[in-house]
């Protein structure tokens, strides 16, 4: 046998044991999220708020309690969490808000929001109003290229 197909061999049965090994921590991983989703929808209960402010925060700088910060993993509490501070009744306190709805979140606005804890997972207008989006942002390439097409004439691209 060549060198060429024992190398070919050995990278192959790495690659075999590599995956195996990632579809059964992938397993596990999506077995603890499926718990945490179940514990998340447990707790959750709706409560109006004032949304004073919302931005994406390291978790130290966050204004969370101490205790939470504690909990986090370490190499989590570098990463930039989506937070809102907002006032519940007399309380203003600062949430933790779930990445797919933190852009649709309303600054300065009351509104019903879905809580889990600490955790914001969903967010519905004062009276059952749907919270609208505000619009994406163009990126400058897009805007360079709608520029270009606007002094050329044409249809710009949507």
């Amino acid at each position: 046998m060549s060198t060429f197909a024992i190398v070919s061999l050995i990278i192959l049965a790495v690659l075999a044991i590599a995956l195996v090994v990632l579809f059964f921590l992938g397993r596990k991983a999506q077995k603890r999220q499926e718990e945490q989703q179940a514990q998340i929808e447990a707790m959750k209960q709706t409560v109006s708020m004032l949304v004073i402010d919302k931005k994406r925060m390291k978790i130290k700088e966050s204004g969370l309690p101490q205790m939470v910060i504690n909990q986090t993993p370490k190499l989590l509490r570098n990463s930039k969490l989506p937070i809102v501070k907002a006032k519940i009744g007399p309380q203003i306190m600062s949430l933790v808000c779930e990445e797919k709805i933190f852009d649709s979140v309303p600054v300065k606005k009351e509104v019903k929001a879905v809580l889990s804890g600490i955790y914001i997972t969903d967010v519905k207008g004062l009276h059952g109003k749907p919270v609208i989006a505000p619009p994406k942002k163009k990126g400058f390439f897009k805007r360079a290229i709608e520029k270009a097409q606007e002094k050329a004439g044409a249809k710009p691209i949507k």
